[in-house]
């Protein structure tokens, strides 16, 4: 089996007393779409700086497509794909102009007008970063991304700014991507968003990874589901386990229709969410009781 594209252990990135990354291990095989969710400040985009090469870690082992990013080459850096912040409003290039200059850094670059195609900007070619809307900035950060065709490609907040049809779009953009063979690491605040394009979810709180699974698996974690129905007039709800047992004893008992009946399935939204409430919990539980409620 070919070596993982990324592979971390015991990564920690300390700020004096604040630990933003502590004890990260994560291994990404070639080809997979992973997505990192967390809330903000919890150590997300540190470790993926740290992952570009971008900033130094304070310890732990870091190996990106077979070599440390802190000391890569300049061949390494024409295999990863890197999706920066924000496209600068003041650029002076057009769509078009950026996306050439870029693919001349490349070997094997994808065609510009292609690759604007992709991202929907074909019409917005010849505009320049000011006359474009924040969503069509971000297609463009997509673009620049993709278009040195790497082997791995960080995305950090992607469709940020984006419609709905958009959003729609550059999904299928990165199932091609997967399809090519790419690496593909997502940052995301989208639940939904990683729930369709991830092959597997990585869960960041405090520094830790908290869970990581598919998105099938992560949903199995919260196994209750939600039955709501109208009784009497009344509305009423019930959380179990057992959705099938409980549903076959309220129709035994309730003849004809049943009012508003609705089932509802835990969601990846309600499984991160718990995870997040969890971990925030126990950091600001007495330690000793954390200690007694471990041991």
């Amino acid at each position: 089996m070919s070596a993982p594209a990324i592979r971390v252990t015991d990564l920690h990135k300390h700020y004096g007393d604040l630990h933003a990354v502590d004890g990260l291990d994560l291994e990404i095989p070639r080809g997979e779409v992973f997505a990192l969710l967390g809330p903000n400040g919890a150590g997300k985009s540190t470790t993926v700086e740290i992952l570009e090469g971008f900033r130094k870690r304070t310890s732990g082992e870091v190996e990106v497509l077979g070599a440390d990013p802190q000391s890569a080459s300049k061949q390494w850096r024409h295999r990863v794909g890197v999706m920066l912040q924000g496209t600068s409003e003041r650029g002076l290039l057009t769509a078009r102009e950026s996306l050439q200059y870029a693919a001349r850094l490349y070997p094997n670059a994808l065609d510009v007008d292609e690759m604007l195609a992709a991202v929907g900007l074909t019409e917005k070619a010849g505009a320049k970063p000011a006359t474009l809307s924040g969503g069509q900035r971000r297609r463009l950060d997509v673009a620049l991304a993709l278009i040195g065709r790497p082997e791995l490609v960080f995305l950090d907040e992607p469709t940020t700014g984006f419609d709905p049809e958009a959003r729609r779009q550059f999904w299928g953009l990165i199932e091609s991507v997967r399809e090519d063979g790419t690496t593909v690491v997502l940052t995301t605040h989208y639940l939904d968003e990683a729930d369709h394009l991830a092959d597997r979810i990585g869960i960041i709180a405090s520094g830790r990874l908290v869970a990581l699974d598919t998105p099938e698996g992560l949903r199995s974690r919260a196994s209750d589901a939600q039955i709501s129905w109208v009784e009497d007039g009344a509305h009423r709800v019930e959380h179990t386990a057992t959705a099938s047992a409980f549903l076959r004893d309220l129709l035994s008992r309730t003849p004809g229709e049943i009012e508003a009946l609705e089932v509802r399935h835990p969601s990846l939204e309600d499984v991160y969410l718990q995870l997040i409430g969890d971990t925030q919990r126990a950091a600001s539980a007495d330690p000793d009781e954390t200690e007694e409620a471990t041991s």
